[in-house]
C-alpha cells in the first residue's frame, strides 16, 4: 500500500533560525524515518557540541560549512513514507544571499511551508519566500508559527502573526494558505496535536500534509518534446532512421501523430517511440524518451516537436518576471545566455518594467536597476526564437534562467508572463 501513495513535494521557507531544518528533523524523527546509523552519529554530534538533547537540524544540515556556521547553505533533500503519503523535501535557505537555492528547492514543489519566528512576527524575509512561492504557482502555503514555546505558547500572539500574514497574503497568487502554531523543537503541533496549545483547534502539521488534496502540475494538454540529443545511426547503433532523445515536457506524444519541429516549421509523423523497457505506443510527460519521424526532417538540439495543431508561441520578445540572484546588479542591454527547456539562445534585457517591493507588494515603476534578491517584470529579446508558454500554462516551457557569458553564473531565474 506504501508503494502505490501519492507523492507529495514540499518546501520549507523563511528566515534564517526560524527552524526550518529543525522542523523537518522533528517530522523525520517523529515519524521513524530515520536509520540507526544516522541516528547514532547525530546522538554523538549533538553530544560534542553541549546539547542535552538531539539536535535535529542535523538530519538535514549536511554540509560541513553548514555544521559550522548552523545554517542551511545548499538545499538538502530528504524522503520518507507513512502509510499515507510519500515525501519528498527540499530544505531551502533563509539567508538572503541564499535566495537562489531557495528558487530551486521551491520550483517543483506542491505546498510550501513558511516558517515564521513567533518572537519576531512576519519580516521582509517572510514575505519575499512567500511571494516567490506565489510567482512559482505553489497552489498551497501553510504558515506555521514556531518557538511557540519561547511566547509561552499564548493565543493571542498567534492570533496577531495570522492577522499579519492574512494582510500581505492577500495581494499573492496562492489558491490555499493554512495556519499552524508549533514548537519544532518539542514537537508540539508538528506529528502530534500539543497540550500546550489546547484552544488551537486544527490539525496537526503531519496530518495536514497526508490528507491535502495534490492535483498534477504537469500541462496533460500541450505536447512539448524539447530535443536534448540527436541519434544518429552511424555512430549510436540505435535504429535505421535518426532519432531525437529527451523529456516530454507537457502532453501525450503517440505513435501515427502528426508533428511539428519548431522554430523550423517543418512537418512529420511519429514513426516510434522508445522508452527504457522499449517500444512505445504511447508516452506521458514526464517520461524520457527517443522518437523517430516518418520523414528526414532537419531537427537538432533545442529544437521542438509538438503537435501540428497545438503549437506554443516562437518568440523573440519576452516580458518575464525575473528574480535577481547575482550579486552585480542586472545590466540592461547587456549579453546574457537565455537557457529555455534544451534551448540556449544569446539574450539581453531591454527594459525594467517595473520592480516589486516585497513588503507592500506594490510595483515601482522607472526602476533602473534590479539588485541581489530583488524581483521585476522585464522586457528580454533573444537573437533566435523561443518556443514559450506562459509559466502559468506550463511551468517547464514557460520559465527561463539567465546565465552570465563571461563567468558561467546563474544571475537570474525568470517567468514568462
Amino acid at each position: 500500500m506504501e508503494m502505490n501513495n501519492q507523492l507529495l513535494r514540499f518546501t520549507t521557507a523563511g528566515s534564517v533560525d526560524d527552524g526550518k531544518s529543525t522542523l523537518i528533523g522533528r517530522l523525520l524523527y517523529d515519524s521513524k524515518s530515520i536509520f540507526e546509523d544516522q541516528l547514532k552519529s547525530v546522538k554523538e554530534t549533538s553530544t560534542k557540541k553541549g546539547h542535552e538533547q538531539i539536535d535535529l537540524a542535523l538530519f538535514t544540515d549536511g554540509l560541513k560549512d553548514e555544521r559550522e556556521q548552523g545554517i542551511t547553505i545548499d538545499v538538502a533533500y530528504r524522503y520518507f513514507t507513512t502509510p499515507k503519503r510519500k515525501f519528498i523535501i527540499a530544505d531551502t535557505p533563509g539567508h538572503i544571499q541564499y535566495t537562489r537555492n531557495m528558487v530551486t528547492g521551491a520550483s517543483t514543489a506542491n505546498v510550501a511551508i513558511i516558517l515564521v519566528d513567533a518572537r519576531h512576527g512576519v519580516i521582509e524575509q517572510t514575505k519575499r519566500h512567500s511571494f516567490i512561492a506565489s510567482l512559482l504557482q505553489i497552489p498551497h502555503l501553510i504558515v506555521c508559527i514556531n518557538k511557540m514555546d519561547l511566547v509561552d505558547y499564548k493565543e493571542d500572539v498567534y492570533d496577531n502573526i495570522v492577522g499579519e500574514f492574512e494582510d500581505f497574503s492577500s495581494k499573492l497568487f496562492v489558491q490555499d494558505v493554512r495556519f499552524v502554531p508549533i514548537s519544532a523543537l518539542f514537537g508540539d503541533n508538528v506529528v502530534e496535536r500539543s497540550q500546550n496549545m489546547e484552544w488551537f483547534n486544527g490539525s496537526p502539521l503531519l496530518h495536514i500534509l497526508e490528507t491535502m488534496h495534490i492535483g498534477s502540475d504537469i500541462n496533460k494538454v500541450d505536447t512539448r518534446f524539447p530535443v536534448q540529443t540527436v541519434l544518429r545511426p552511424q555512430s549510436d547503433d540505435f535504429i535505421d532512421y535518426r532519432g531525437y532523445a529527451g523529456r516530454l515536457a507537457s502532453g501525450i506524444l503517440r505513435v501515427g501523430d502528426s508533428i511539428t519541429a519548431m522554430p523550423s516549421g517543418f512537418s512529420s509523423k511519429v514513426k516510434s517511440i522508445n522508452g527504457p523497457s522499449g517500444n512505445l505506443r504511447e508516452a506521458f510527460a514526464p517520461m524520457s524518451i527517443a522518437v523517430t519521424l516518418e520523414d528526414d526532417i532537419d531537427v537538432g538540439r533545442g529544437d521542438m516537436l509538438v503537435r501540428s495543431k497545438n503549437k506554443p508561441e516562437a518568440v523573440q520578445d519576452l516580458e518575464v518576471m525575473l528574480c535577481w540572484l547575482n550579486k552585480e546588479e542586472i545590466r540592461l542591454k547587456t549579453k546574457y545566455i537565455v537557457r529555455h527547456t534544451t534551448n540556449a539562445q544569446t539574450g539581453m534585457i531591454k527594459e525594467i518594467i517595473y520592480k516589486i517591493d516585497v513588503n507592500t507588494l506594490s510595483r515601482i515603476k522607472d526602476a533602473s536597476s534590479l539588485g541581489m534578491n530583488e524581483i521585476g517584470k522585464v522586457k528580454l529579446r533573444t537573437v533566435k526564437p523561443l518556443m514559450v508558454d506562459s509559466y502559468r500554462e506550463n511551468r517547464l516551457t514557460g520559465s527561463i534562467i539567465l546565465v552570465d557569458e563571461s563567468t558561467n553564473e546563474t544571475v537570474a531565474a525568470g517567468m514568462i508572463i
